[in-house]
């Protein structure tokens, strides 16, 4: 029935307002980066990890240190401190890094997600919290083909904002669906709220009536992963070059580097440029951008120190007070890769040379830690390291140990990429192995952050040698005790080799740098005008 009334300005306010409130934006996300030559993700990984549903997501998103993406945490927070809005929690989950997400828990999830979207409309628009690296049994861009779930159900009408990980393997269908994609912009990832905050900005344009131009460019290149860093080098120029070029035109200049062990078609460095209004100035732009990205694509490859290397520097450094310490990565053993975070190369040289005064952490072993915590404080005995896991780089080595502390329940993250997270390693424990203490968790998780050492009363700052098992993140949570020359790459065998000939790729289509060190690259025809 159609009814009327008499608009008087304390109406029309009233009127406004009541747009204001109803402005109701679905929340969702799904985080995976998923290494193709890893053991499959699991239901039970990401259960573990984040499984938030309904109104579990905003509850969380209020908590002084939740346990979930915190670009999330600060979209809610941006919405909030915008003005009126209506929130539809749909379901939010994530897990560490890992192999492809096992069937039928991806397909579950993304059924769930459509089922609670089409129950919460009409919406106002969407935030979508993903990693965009993820890969499954059944497909290779199931975070496209969430997108395209998500377009469906909406329509082409609601606005649609993605917040992605820098490593993110960029596809057509990712960019179609979506009206804004947002990349982290720093490596260590220390900017997750501030991109957050600035798609709750975005979408708040959106919903105001702009509707932007996109440019994407994806590149035959496969940076190695060390090569990524944003403090300085090609990748930084890069980023920094498109940081300067945003103002009243150009919306957002996201330079994805991509994931290098997701064996994608899509894999490899991308360009993705939001203009408000003008799709030839976001074409030039992405064009600008990927043509100094493909000019320096030789600075995207590294060379590291070998292991012998490594372990004479560290017993020197032992041996020798006056000699400053170090920090090494493990880079090859890098859980936030989808590494398990338990090869022994480092730790059995490093015993083998006598190594004093070192700490080596995260040692993910959850039977080993099980086995400390019943044998107690101060007891020794033979550790046996992966007594009973069956990967493939994951060798078992046992040793004389002592523990020496131990730990259990969930700690708040301190500095870099964890700092005010709450994070749950389950059982851990402080073992002394020679000149060694190592830090053995029950989750896997990267050594990004003191604290975790801490916990078990290990001072990084104490120590001659640190051994993280970790790529890059490390060094936004250690840099307060090693500057950058003091910090120093290993590549051992593992999941997370930077050597990526030593991977058996089957889904990368045509020629690729560096794999390739002739590769070409043709870009489309309205990038060659």
């Amino acid at each position: 029935m159609f009814r009327s009334r008499v608009s008087t300005p304390a109406h029309f306010a009233e009127s406004t307002m009541a747009v204001r409130r109803a402005k109701r934006v679905a929340l969702l996300g799904l985080h995976l980066e998923s290494n193709a030559f890893a053991p499959p993700t699991t239901e039970e990984d990401f259960r573990a990890c984040c499984y938030l549903v309904g109104e579990e997501i905003t509850a969380e998103a209020a908590k002084p240190h939740p346990a979930m993406p915190m670009e999330m945490a600060a979209f809610v927070a941006g919405m909030n401190a915008a003005g009126p809005w209506e929130p539809a929690p749909i379901l939010l989950t994530g897990a560490e890094p890992g192999g492809p997400v096992q069937e039928p828990f991806l397909g579950e999830t993304l059924a769930a997600m459509e089922a609670g979207l089409r129950s919460a409309l009409p919406l106002d628009g969407v935030y979508l919290s993903n990693h965009g690296a993820m890969t499954s049994a059944s497909s290779l861009d199931p975070d496209g083909d969430m997108f395209r779930m998500v377009r469906g159900v909406v329509g082409p009408e609601v606005p649609v904002v993605a917040t992605l990980d820098l490593h993110a393997n960029i596809s057509h269908q990712m960019v179609e669906q979506t009206d804004v994609l947002i990349s982290y912009l720093k490596n260590p990832h220390t900017d997750q709220e501030e991109r957050g905050r600035e798609a709750a900005r975005v979408l708040g344009e959106l919903m105001g009536g702009l509707r932007p131009k996109v440019a994407f460019l994806p590149l035959p290149l496969v940076p190695v992963q060390t090569s990524l860093l944003t403090a300085e080098g090609p990748y930084a120029e890069l980023i920094n070059y498109g940081r300067q070029r945003l103002g009243s035109e150009i919306l957002n200049v996201s330079v994805l580097g991509g994931f290098s062990y997701g064996d994608t078609p899509k894999q490899g460095l991308s360009v993705v440029v939001t203009a408000r209004s003008s799709l030839s100035a976001a074409r030039a732009l992405a064009r600008e951008i990927a043509g100094q990205a493909w000019e320096n694509r030789r600075r995207f490859t590294r060379t590291f120190p070998a292991l012998e290397e490594v372990v004479a520097l560290a017993k020197r450094t032992g041996d020798d007070p006056a000699l400053p310490p170090h920090i090494i990565a493990d880079v090859s053993d890098n859980p936030g890769g989808g590494a398990r975070s338990n090869t022994t190369w480092v730790l059995e040289a490093f015993h083998r040379a006598g190594v004093r005064g070192a700490l080596l952490g995260n040692f993910y072993d959850p039977p080993l830690a099980r086995r400390a915590h019943e044998l107690g404080e101060g007891t020794q005995f033979d550790a046996l390291f992966n007594a009973e896991e069956t990967e493939q780089y994951s060798r078992r080595l046992e040793l004389p140990a002592k523990v020496i502390a131990l730990a259990e329940g969930p700690v708040v993250g301190t500095r870099g990429i964890y700092a005010g997270r709450t994070l749950d390693l389950g059982p851990c424990a402080a073992l002394e192995v020679g000149g060694i203490r190592v830090a053995v968790v029950s989750r896997r998780i990267q050594c990004a952050d003191p604290v975790f050492f801490q916990r078990l009363g290990l001072e990084p700052g104490d120590a001659r040698t640190v051994v993280v098992k970790s790529r890059g993140h490390f060094r936004a949570g250690f840099d307060h005790i090693f500057p950058p020359e003091r910090t120093l790459e290993v590549d051992t065998p593992g999941l997370t080799s930077q050597n990526l000939a030593n991977f058996p790729y089957r889904n990368l289509t045509g020629s690729r740098f560096p794999f390739d060190p002739d590769a070409r690259w043709e870009p489309p025809d309205w990038a060659r005008k």
